[in-house]
């Protein structure tokens, strides 16, 4: 049955050009790009309704024992076609200098044939991607910079050290999540607004305008099957939210875990709640799973739009300076410890390996309460806090270098 087409809706062209007035001199370069991606997560939808009819499921290079990013991480056959999607879409327009996805080892270099732009564009294609066989909720992450002045002006090919920005720097940031409903989730540093896809007019429809975290929440998500390798704060805190009415914070709280960022955040963004992604010791090759470029921090200013906050404690996420800046370079890692987060330098990555970021969002009343003084920091490394939450709830105050928090603020 035709669904009624409403006459107010606003569709994401139109936004887009609203926006662009604020911008009389602007040349529409950033519009277009923006549009580009859109049509890649359509593409992506499609592909991801299809499921198993599409032909497009299960691990990429299946016959020949399936392939592994650069994260180390099992490719599925949807990640490449997405990634794929992402570039073939994006690279002819002549907005772009260049791009870094989490399934390419190296940056990628616009076609000769192609005019080349002023922008960056970074994204992980198709995050959760191994829920995708079991038809649970995947997305797409983007984060648009401004390429050095340089490339513009000779037309160099873009190297690592050119993505290597603070979050501060993004000029917009977004995700799509391709569930019951497609939704395209933009930021252009005015506010957050979201998209439904319409299947009948195949356009983006505005129908979230301006959303806010919620500044109270009853929910928090976290792995809980790998408590058995946290560290003893992460576990007294969770172990606190399951006491509920009946333990220190005195509420009960609802514990969920999708394993999609992009699942996560949404349920964030529009019933608020905290993400945790904590250190833990199961594989100390690999003390954080979320980056810093194409995850950590489009994530954090979309949710700092929405009234929430990013921070590592010493100062905010959008502030971080990635430490590294060759293909050689040493990763930083920086993770949830239960009120507070263990950086660690260690190994070697690649660009799309660091750094690795885990995220809290959106902070339940409650969730501060001063440590025990016993504990200390491990192994003589530095300590900071991540936290995404809503600003009429700040969340905690960490001393550098130790597990201690404040007080309920």
């Amino acid at each position: 049955m035709p669904l009624t087409i409403r006459p107010n809706r606003t569709t994401l062209t139109q936004f887009l050009i609203e926006e662009r007035r604020r911008f009389p001199d602007a040349s529409g370069d950033f519009n277009a790009l923006i549009l580009e991606v859109a049509l890649a997560c359509k593409a992506i939808a499609r592909c991801v309704a299809f499921g198993e009819l599409g032909g497009v499921t299960g691990k990429h290079a299946a016959n020949d024992g399936g392939s592994l990013n650069v994260q180390g991480e099992q490719q599925m056959a949807l990640d490449v076609l997405s990634n794929n999607m992402f570039i073939h879409r994006t690279e002819w327009a002549g907005n772009l200098a260049g791009m870094a996805s989490e399934e390419m080892e190296v940056p990628y270099q616009i076609p000769r044939q192609y005019p080349r732009g002023k922008y960056l564009l970074v994204f992980d294609p198709l995050d959760g991607s191994s829920n995708i066989d079991v038809n649970v909720l995947v997305g797409s992450i983007f984060s648009i910079l401004r390429g050095p002045r340089e490339l513009e002006e000779t037309g160099c090919q873009v190297t690592e050290h050119d993505f290597l920005q603070r979050g501060c720097a993004q000029v917009a940031a977004g995700y799509a999540i391709y569930g019951p409903t497609t939704m395209l989730v933009l930021t252009v540093g005015n506010g957050v607004n979201g998209f439904t896809l319409d299947p009948n007019l195949g356009e983006f429809m505005l129908t979230h305008r301006t959303m806010q975290v919620p500044p109270e929440t009853h929910e928090f998500a976290i792995n809980a099957s790998n408590s058995r390798f946290w560290e003893s704060p992460v576990k007294r805190y969770v172990d606190e939210c399951l006491a509920g009415k009946t333990g220190p914070r005195n509420k009960d709280f609802n514990m969920r875990w999708i394993a999609s960022l992009v699942a996560e955040a949404h349920r964030i963004l529009v019933r608020g709640g905290v993400f945790l992604y904590p250190r833990d010791t199961k594989d100390s090759g690999k003390p954080g799973r979320l980056r810093l470029l194409y995850e950590a921090n489009p994530i954090a200013m979309i949710m700092e739009q929405a009234g929430g906050r990013a921070s590592t404690g010493e100062h905010p996420i959008s502030g971080a300076d990635c430490p590294c800046s060759s293909v050689s370079s040493t990763a930083a890692w920086v993770d949830v410890a239960g009120g507070s987060v263990t950086r660690t330098c260690s190994g070697t990555a690649r660009a799309s390996q660091r750094p690795a970021w885990s995220i809290a969002c959106a902070s339940p009343t409650g969730l501060v309460r001063r440590a025990p003084a016993d504990d200390q920091h491990i192994g003589g490394q530095s300590f900071s806090y991540v936290v995404l939450h809503s600003g009429l709830m700040p969340a905690v105050l960490i001393t550098w270098a130790h597990f201690r928090v404040s007080e309920r603020i």
